[in-house]
């Protein structure tokens, strides 16, 4: 999951994406922000949508989406002709990640309106229920999505109620942030729950995690400091070696997560996307930068 409003330009978001599809990843997820939040100033950011396109059109087979699209930035329509374009242009490789929105700064640099928590899961629930009707086979716009019956949709959360509902009522898969191990498993059993007490199947149970890969000690020294310089954190939940981490992604496995997505936070490294690659095949499962 690359970050992509800190400074990610054209020519390296076209080195990720070939990176990750060299490296046997399933997908690659970019965030969507128009303002840098560790960075800051002159790093900023390309248009998600636009930059999806863009990449579909010169990858051949990862799958490709946000992580998330506030509903604050576009209308609905505007949203839901993105995704159907992007999933034109791939031949079906798109997926939606979708959430209410939360950095009241860049709303105020770009002039978005903000609005209260309330209101942004108010608009989710509109705008999730609006993208569903449009891309209905007997709804008048055209043309459909390439993916039937339609792009995955993914909504993100802690597993509070209002989003819980959100997924569960529209979306295929449940994403959180930043788990621990019991965070993830009891998460997991949060949205099992809702999603029985709906009558549907189960969603697909992901997650966001920052992630810091080295071969060895020396690399892993090396690459945690350009991620404490970057983000000014101690250290993020994800450390240590290839087999370190695979072992940790295996215990995410056993508290329920399918899919976890690995925040990539210095895009100018392509190493680690190769690392990524490799940590997929030694956890056992196909993985997403």
């Amino acid at each position: 999951m690359v970050e992509g409003q800190e400074g990610v330009t054209w020519e390296q978001w076209r080195a990720l994406a070939r990176a990750a599809e060299g490296a046997g990843l399933e997908a690659i997820f970019r965030s969507d922000h128009y303002l840098s939040i560790l960075r800051g100033p002159p790093a900023g950011s390309l248009d998600a949508w636009a930059t999806l396109s863009a990449l579909a059109a010169v990858t051949e087979r990862i799958r490709i989406g946000t992580m998330v699209s506030p509903v604050t930035f576009r209308p609905s329509s505007v949203l839901a002709k993105s995704a159907v374009t992007v999933d034109h242009v791939s031949d079906g490789r798109v997926e939606l990640g979708i959430g209410a929105g939360w950095y009241e700064a860049e709303h105020v640099v770009y002039g978005f309106p903000f609005g209260s928590v309330r209101s942004r899961l108010d608009e989710l629930d509109r705008q999730l229920e609006e993208i569903h009707r449009q891309w209905a086979p007997g709804s008048e716009m055209w043309p459909k999505p390439v993916q039937q019956p339609r792009p995955p949709i993914i909504v993100g959360g802690k597993a509070l109620p209002r989003t819980v509902a959100a997924a569960v009522r529209f979306a295929d898969e449940y994403n959180t942030t930043f788990p621990s191990v019991e965070d993830a498993k009891a998460r997991r059993r949060v949205v099992d729950e809702a999603a029985r007490e709906a009558g549907r199947e189960p969603l697909v149970f992901s997650m966001m995690g920052a992630c810091v890969v080295g071969r060895d000690r020396r690399e892993v020294r090396d690459r945690l400091a350009l991620w404490r310089e970057l983000t000014k954190r101690d250290e993020p939940p994800l450390l240590g070696t290839l087999d370190e981490i695979a072992e940790r992604l295996r215990a995410y496995e056993r508290a329920g997560v399918e899919r976890a997505m690995l925040q990539h936070i210095a895009h100018e490294d392509l190493e680690t996307v190769a690392l990524y690659g490799e940590l997929a095949t030694a956890a056992g499962s196909p993985g997403s930068p």
